[in-house]
């Protein structure tokens, strides 16, 4: 056996490094100091007698020996893993980690999740709810629900569209009847919200496809902190927001919300579910992604 692989241990905390290109993520990850990681990969650099990484700004970047080792590495811990999962595949019962958007979790996840719930009580849900990607191959997130159409979670994932459908505006019923709103460019005089967790969709994008002309010099802005947060203050007649039926369509039949134009953007949203094929957890994985496909089966009907 190669002696060099005495350093495996060093290997685990250098590939956590590279993946994140922070001491600082990697040891909140493996749950140690970054003094300890910076320690280790200190002793592999001088044990391999060659410099993996250098810093700029805040960030750790890989040398082009760090870019050959790290490839090699990841690749050889993806190994590793797939070998364990297939002699330690998890039962169906036991605990599912979910990651999503905080609107989609609150808007549609949540109110439905009871469903799943009755159908595998032996399968508890743990939700993340963030705006930032999640770790999925080496983390503790089992499936992940993001917003966008482009969006990439790393390679040798499985990678499913759940749904799209198209984007519109919402006001309140009282701004409609107050602005008498009949022609989109009426909205220019409108307060314009949106979410930070909205950003693939824009007001620009939807007044173009109004054939509206649109300057962002002359019109109101209010940006929130989520799609959540823009539904509450149209709700209280602040404004108009963009959203789409599945998230808004529950408010409009309360009557809190109005869609003043029938006006949809496309492309506007795609929802996609992002897991590991290689899971432990791969029984409970596809029983709650077959859920969830059932789920967004019964929006069309």
């Amino acid at each position: 056996m190669d002696n060099r692989l005495r350093h495996l241990a060093a290997l685990r905390y250098f590939e956590a490094a590279a993946r994140h290109q922070s001491y600082s993520r990697a040891a909140l990850e493996l749950h140690i100091s970054q003094a300890a990681v910076s320690q280790k990969i200190r002793q592999l650099e001088d044990e391999l007698a060659c410099k993996l990484f250098v810093r700029q700004g805040r960030d750790m970047r890989l040398t082009a020996k760090g870019t050959t080792l790290y490839q090699q590495v990841s690749n050889g811990f993806e190994h590793i893993l797939n070998g364990l999962n297939a002699i330690q595949s998890e039962p169906l019962e036991g605990m599912l980690t979910v990651n999503t958007t905080p609107s989609f979790a609150s808007r549609w996840l949540m109110p439905k999740l009871w469903k799943f719930t009755m159908e595998h009580p032996l399968i508890p849900i743990r939700v993340y709810a963030t705006t930032e990607h999640p770790v999925i191959k080496y983390g503790e997130v089992d499936v992940a629900i993001r917003q966008g159409l482009t969006t990439d979670l790393g390679a040798n994932l499985c990678k499913e569209v759940l749904y799209e459908e198209a984007v519109y505006p919402f006001c309140s019923p009282e701004l409609a009847d107050s602005m008498q709103l009949t022609h989109p460019e009426q909205l220019l005089q409108c307060w314009l919200i949106h979410g930070v967790d909205t950003k693939n969709f824009t007001w620009k994008n939807w007044f173009h496809e109004a054939g509206v002309e649109m300057s962002e010099e002359k019109v109101q802005w209010m940006e929130v902190g989520t799609f959540d947060m823009g539904l509450s203050a149209v709700m209280a007649g602040h404004g108009v927001c963009l959203g789409t039926d599945s998230l808004a369509g529950d408010f409009v039949e309360r009557g809190l919300l109005v869609k003043p134009f029938d006006i949809g953007m496309s492309p506007g949203v795609r929802y996609t579910l992002f897991h590991d094929p290689g899971s432990s957890r791969r029984a409970r994985i596809e029983a709650f992604t077959d859920w969830l496909h059932r789920e967004v089966a019964q929006l069309s009907r």
